[in-house]
């Protein structure tokens, strides 16, 4: 039996009271007081994961006590310091390695001081992410009538790992790319970068809204705690990947905008009768991709850091998912704003836009 461990962590001081009660009649500058001094605790136990080669894996989800805001806002140190000691919550409970969920995936250097600090190995999961996103960004794409070849994609937070990773890959396909970015040396870097290995010339932006308003299709993956899209920010029939978590789009999108497809990336099945015993919001059986990862590089016993750092490979992403795919992990069903989005819906939506360009 393989075992693995997965961090995970309240986004806000509501997830706390899912979790305690009494959270509810706090004023939220308590409850975030009350989290600096908590110790990490076990989530749920983790059952029923069955590969395709014929192996099994148990894991645990272990709780970082902080949450998105904190992460952002207090000293690195202090922040540092609780990811670790979940991380060796981890290992007490037998975990071979250990995955970096939500925000303790992307502060500090993204794993590599937590790394350091362990005795497990230790993974964001971000190269299957970014695996599971591009897949998925492609597929949705295709049903919604568009063609790669004659698309604008939008990349927002290109700069981070998984954004690099996103616009060099999805640059060989795309007939223009903008990368979007707060700085813009960065931004100039990789596009250097793109136009050397695939020929394309990028457009570099930091303005969020004027990217969006021409893309044809947008993947999203910042750091922002708070929504950076809105519905007046999009072109009628846009295909928008969110990845970030918390979730880019404005959840205006979905009430406001009937012309507009949002998915969200990295939803991945698991293989056997998985029982997460946490209720996240997924249908039975699926998982984020970043926790996939971890779940797949236990099944394979390669126990070894595995996504870290700012800096992720296009090889990395092209081994994963041959693992993955090997193991029986593969793309779900479209999710929308935490719920499935059936064919049919996509093909009103595809159809409210041509609507809405005649």
């Amino acid at each position: 039996m393989e075992r693995f461990a997965f961090m995970i962590h309240p986004l806000d001081a509501s997830d706390v009271a899912r979790k305690f009660g009494i959270a509810k009649l706090m004023p939220n500058a308590v409850v975030e007081k009350a989290l600096r001094v908590m110790p990490s605790f076990t989530a749920s136990h983790i059952t029923g994961i069955n590969s395709l080669q014929e192996k099994q894996a148990e894991g645990w989800f272990v709780t970082c006590p902080l949450t998105a805001k904190q992460m952002q806002t207090l000293p690195q140190e202090i922040v540092t310091k609780k990811l670790i000691h979940a991380g060796k919550l981890a290992e007490r409970m037998g975990a071979g390695i250990v995955g970096l969920g939500a925000f303790t995936s992307v502060v500090g250097d993204a794993g590599v001081t937590v790394a350091r600090n362990l005795d497990i190995a230790v993974t964001t999961g971000n190269s299957y992410t970014v695996s599971t996103a591009i897949e998925g960004t492609k597929k949705a794409a295709k049903m919604m009538g568009k063609k790669l070849s004659e698309c604008h994609l939008v990349v927002v937070g290109a700069t981070g790992s998984i954004g690099q990773v996103c616009s060099i890959i999805m640059a060989r396909d795309v007939r223009n790319l903008t990368l979007v970015g707060r700085n813009t040396r960065k931004l100039q870097n990789l596009s250097s970068r793109i136009l050397y290995e695939t020929g394309l010339a990028c457009k570099v932006t930091p303005d969020v809204k004027g990217a969006v308003s021409t893309a044809d299709i947008i993947i999203t993956v910042t750091s922002s705690v708070d929504t950076i899209i809105e519905p007046e920010d999009l072109k009628s029939g846009a295909v928008v990947c969110d990845v970030a978590r918390p979730r880019d789009v404005s959840k205006r999108v979905a009430s406001e905008r009937n012309d507009v497809l949002v998915i969200e990336g990295g939803v991945v099945d698991v293989p056997g009768e998985v029982n997460f015993n946490l209720d996240f919001g997924f249908p039975t059986g699926t998982a984020y991709a970043c926790m996939a990862e971890t779940m797949v590089l236990a099944l394979e016993g390669k126990y070894e850091n595995y996504s870290l750092g700012r800096e992720l490979t296009v090889r990395q992403v092209d081994e994963i998912t041959a693992l993955a795919s090997k193991h029986g992990f593969g793309l779900a069903g479209f999710r929308s704003f935490e719920r499935a989005i059936m064919p049919e819906e996509i093909q009103k939506i595809k159809l409210m836009a041509q609507q809405r360009v005649s």
